[in-house]
């Protein structure tokens, strides 16, 4: 199997743990607020991460590793969640999640190309059928409502991805994966930190609420961006954005099959769109 394959493979095997997230949520007590579980996710997975590195390699080595990229890559990552839940908020689940996860891969591209590398036509061809998938997935859920700055923090959460991965890529270049996760992600604990002292936290001692938090923090982000990471390493960011659509994809197909959530015609014909787009992605040859 080819290595641009292979780290394809890795990216959808996270994205498939990343599309649990809903379905984890939905088990968690009510008065767990989305803000909340955002910030113990992030403190959870990057506590294992940075304990994780220093377990395997050591000290860390910061001689070598830039530090702007790092605190770009640590912010990203920490202001996605409030970004896309407050946006979400405001224009309801359709909208802002599609303006999120479908501008990333947008703003990837455009990062991209203003780095020099231009994505290739089969690549805009893949995004552009996975972004209309997405569409069609999220047309019937939820209420739409055209809120201006509702929609400018979900495109907001959008750039923040593409950043964080832009960041990544390139950390990756210059120190192992196990340091770059570890120092990104307790670095974004830590600036989430602060949430956590605004917000009744009794519910996490409920066998719902330790179990939801536990499986967002251990299984949809440490085991999650440590197989993101490791696909990083050899596709370009823009096709990596891509397939992090498959995330919809399974947060619908868990939400029919777990939840028992029914899906319009439009909405499967989504699915099979963004099916398609991603199969396109992972065989289409990237400028990397």
């Amino acid at each position: 199997m080819k290595e641009s394959t292979k780290a394809s493979v890795y990216v959808l095997l996270a994205c498939l743990l990343w599309g649990t997230t809903g379905t984890a949520q939905a088990f968690a007590p009510k008065e767990a607020s989305p803000l909340v579980i955002g910030a113990l996710r992030m403190t959870i997975g990057g506590t294992i991460l940075f304990a994780s590195a220093l377990l395997r390699e050591g000290k860390f080595n910061l001689t070598t590793i830039s530090k702007r990229d790092v605190l770009l890559a640590s912010i990203s990552i920490a202001m996605y969640q409030p970004l896309f839940f407050s946006g979400v908020s405001r224009t309801g689940v359709a909208l802002g999640t599609v303006l999120a996860i479908g501008s990333a891969p947008i703003f990837s591209g455009i990062i991209e190309t203003i780095r020099g590398q231009r994505p290739t036509l089969q690549w805009t061809i893949a995004t552009s059928i996975s972004i209309l998938g997405c569409i069609l997935l999220f047309s019937g859920e939820g209420q739409i409502t055209l809120d201006i700055y509702g929609g400018l923090l979900s495109l907001g959460a959008g750039l923040s991805y593409a950043l964080y991965v832009t960041a990544s890529q390139k950390l990756l270049q210059q120190a192992p994966r196990a340091h770059v996760n570890g120092l990104v992600f307790f670095i974004s604990a830590l600036i989430l930190a602060p949430i956590l002292f605004f917000y009744d936290l009794t519910w996490v001692a409920s066998a719902s609420g330790l179990l939801s938090v536990l499986h967002l923090g251990v299984f949809t982000l440490a085991a999650t961006y440590t197989l993101f990471a490791y696909g990083l390493i050899n596709i370009s960011a823009s096709r990596a954005v891509t397939l992090t659509l498959a995330e919809p994809l399974t947060a619908a197909v868990l939400g029919m099959l777990v939840l028992r959530e029914k899906l319009t015609a439009m909405a499967l014909m989504g699915i099979a769109l963004i099916f398609i787009g991603l199969m396109l992605s992972v065989r289409g040859k990237q400028q990397e």
